[in-house]
């Protein structure tokens, strides 16, 4: 009897075509909503989400057949992980598949911010022509850092090699991973030598906030901030602040702690940001690429025939 999966988001075809190549049965229900998902999820032994559904206990619970959830994506932070391993189910993320786009991302939003790309480009479109304040950094030369070195923080490393830069990385959870890349450093050594900081960790109760007001005051350089990882590592108006004092020369957030409208818009911080010429804003996009979409499910796939074998 073939095993049947639940699929409650948007994702390539591939995935459904391979997962029912090795005999299961895929019900592709990308306009579910959650409770409709929460009557039927018994019958299903496995699960495939992205970042909308959230899986919490209350859908353990009711998950009696669950063997599997695979995360079209790298983040986990909407599944309780600690109560489904628990429970026995295997947990399927896809990092390999969106690192190459997050790294790409995130080296545009850089030279973007180093260069005022898209400040001087709406200033032509409105008959403004200013050549000394519209004046660049270059990044040969410069010291970046990279907070977490997994899959995403890597990739960034690599995207960055042509550019005569000195890459160092913090990772509070993983030692040893110097290679040609980037060399490892200590946190203390981090904030005294990085000219650009970029986040690639994931959101958990320890990294929830982290960057405030206390943190980015350690740091002894002025920096540029790149926030590809998840919004609320990030505190705001912590970065408005440092902008503000000099400290932050550039920020670019493709992820915000409150994420889409009219939400977005109600934040006592947004006019602010709205206005800051010094932010460059994406729509938490920098994994989430054509390619990437594929690969994605290419990936789960691929770790699913693993589990099956």
């Amino acid at each position: 009897m073939s095993k049947n999966i639940l699929i409650v988001d948007d994702i390539h075809p591939i995935f459904i075509e391979q997962a029912e190549a090795m005999g299961y049965h895929c019900d592709y229900q990308p306009a579910i909503k959650p409770d409709q998902a929460y009557e039927i999820i018994g019958e299903y032994e496995g699960l495939v989400i992205r970042s909308k559904f959230l899986v919490e206990r209350k859908v353990l619970d009711l998950s009696k057949k669950l063997q599997f959830i695979c995360r079209a994506g790298a983040g986990m932070d909407n599944i309780d992980e600690d109560y489904a391993i628990e429970k026995g189910i295997t947990l399927i993320n896809a990092p390999e598949g969106n690192m190459d786009a997050v790294g790409e991302h995130a080296v545009g939003m850089l030279l973007s911010l180093m260069n005022n790309f898209n400040r001087a480009d709406a200033e032509i479109r409105e008959g403004v022509w200013k050549r000394e304040a519209n004046r660049g950094y270059e990044l040969k030369g410069k010291t970046v850092g990279i907070i977490g070195y997994g899959f995403m923080g890597g990739s960034f490393a690599r995207k960055l090699a042509g550019f005569s830069v000195n890459v160092i990385a913090y990772d509070k959870y993983k030692t040893g991973f110097s290679d040609q890349y980037v060399h490892e450093v200590s946190m203390e050594e981090m904030v005294k030598l990085a000219d650009v900081v970029s986040f690639h960790i994931p959101l958990t109760p320890e990294t929830n906030g982290l960057v405030d007001d206390e943190y980015l005051f350690h740091f002894r350089k002025p920096i540029f901030l790149l926030n590809t990882s998840r919004g609320k590592v990030v505190k705001v108006h912590a970065v408005l602040n440092a902008i503000k004092q000099g400290k932050i020369l550039g920020a670019g957030l493709d992820v915000l702690e409150v994420e889409r409208f009219p939400a977005l818009a109600e934040q006592t911080w947004f006019e602010e940001l709205k206005q800051s010429g010094k932010v460059l804003l994406t729509p938490h996009v920098a994994g989430w690429t054509f390619d990437s979409y594929r690969r994605i499910s290419e990936v789960m796939a691929e770790k699913l025939s693993k589990l099956s074998a």
